[in-house]
């Protein structure tokens, strides 16, 4: 039995999905600035990291999460805030990594297990996205099929559109890491720019409005 509803509401329910993956987002900002600063490994491996992220909060609205974050304004809070504090953290961290390569002749080799984590982490702990996909996907979902298999069928494939374009986004944005890498003044300045868009993102994620989707 398909999990997916047929004709003219699966054919809206992609051409939606790609108008909104198109359009940037926090995550989308997350993996340009990887891409620009750390090349394009390392921004494909974001865009693996954010998209499992996403497909998380994907299964958390289709199994009830989003309901809880919906009436439950301490679970909502502590979500988000967590979050918020893990991209301060990560911008902190990038900021030191800029101050320490002024005094290095070679950046720091990339870890991209890290990256693939930070990712993940990021788009996991904001429970937005949660939300977004309990108020999206019900729009396009049969009646005559199960709730929870088709939500969470409808997500994967909403985070396989939404991959494809962050993609096409870090393949962009990697083709110009490698100014940054041949000048040690812009490599620096791109460091101060990653931590900087990282805090951004985690001020953004602790007091943007409760129904921003984080895509």
């Amino acid at each position: 039995m398909t999990l997916l509803p047929s004709g003219p509401l699966l054919s809206a329910f992609v051409v939606a999905s790609l108008v909104l993956a198109i359009i940037p987002g926090p995550g989308v900002l997350y993996i340009v600035t990887r891409s620009l600063v750390q090349g394009r490994r390392s921004g494909l491996t974001s865009v693996v990291g954010v998209a499992l992220g996403n497909f998380g909060n994907a299964i958390g609205a289709s199994l009830g999460l989003a309901a809880l974050f919906a009436v439950s304004s301490a679970a909502f809070t502590v979500v988000k805030y967590a979050g918020a504090a893990y991209l301060v953290y990560l911008g902190i961290q990038a900021l030191r990594a800029s101050v320490t390569e002024t005094q290095a002749e070679a950046p720091p080799p990339v870890r991209l297990p890290r990256i693939f984590r930070d990712g993940f982490v990021v788009a996991l702990l904001n429970p937005k996205t949660a939300v977004f996909f309990a108020a999206f996907l019900p729009q396009f979902m049969d009646p005559a099929l199960p709730a929870i298999p088709q939500g969470i069928a409808l997500g994967a494939l909403f985070v396989g559109i939404a991959a494809i374009t962050d993609t096409a986004y870090a393949l962009a944005a990697s083709s110009v890491a490698p100014v940054l890498a041949r000048a040690s003044r812009l490599r620096a300045a791109g460091r101060y720019l990653s931590g900087g868009t990282f805090i951004g993102l985690g001020v953004l994620t602790a007091f943007g409005g409760p129904r921003t989707q984080g895509k």
